[in-house]
C-alpha cells in the first residue's frame, strides 16, 4: 500500500475551510475534473453516503464519503471506477495561529503491480492539485 500526505495552512476559518472540502462539487471552477453529485448522502446533500463522480464528460470515478466529523475530519473511499482494490482519502481540519490546516492524506492499495514510490508520487500530485484549487477559490 501507498500513502501520501499533503500539509496547507488556508487563511480562512476552519469551519469555511470543512464546508468547501465537504461540498465536493464546489471546487469544480478550480480544478480540471468534475466532481458531480450522484447519490445524497445523510444528511443531504453532503453527508456519509453521498456519491460524487469525478471527471470529465461521463468518464472518471467514483467516491464516496464514508466519515464526516463536523469542522474536524473527512474521510472517502474510491468505490468504482479505479484500478485499485482500496482507497481511502482522510482529510483533517485543525485550528493555526493564521487559519486552518489541512492535512490530506491518500492510501491506496493498487490491484495492478505500481512502485510504492511511484504510486506515492502519483497520490502527492492529485492532493497537491486540490489543495492549489481550494487555495485559489478561499483566497
Amino acid at each position: 500500500m501507498a500513502s501520501s500526505t499533503v500539509d496547507a495552512v488556508f487563511a480562512a476559518p476552519r469551519d469555511v475551510v470543512y464546508k468547501f472540502f465537504t461540498e465536493r462539487d464546489g471546487i469544480n471552477p478550480y480544478i480540471p475534473v468534475d466532481f458531480i453529485l450522484k447519490t445524497p448522502g445523510t444528511p443531504a446533500p453532503n453527508g456519509v453516503g453521498a456519491q460524487y463522480q469525478i471527471g470529465k464528460a461521463g468518464v472518471g470515478i467514483v467516491e464516496e464519503t464514508t466519515k464526516l466529523v463536523p469542522d474536524e475530519l473527512m474521510e472517502y473511499k474510491i468505490i468504482k471506477g479505479a484500478p485499485v482494490k482500496r482507497h481511502v482519502g482522510t482529510i483533517t481540519f485543525t485550528d493555526v495561529e493564521n487559519g486552518t490546516l489541512v492535512s490530506y492524506t491518500m492510501d491506496s492499495e493498487p490491484s495492478l503491480p505500481i512502485p510504492a514510490k511511484v504510486l506515492e508520487f502519483g497520490l502527492r500530485n492529485l492532493i497537491n492539485q486540490f489543495i492549489k484549487g481550494a487555495q485559489k477559490a478561499l483566497r
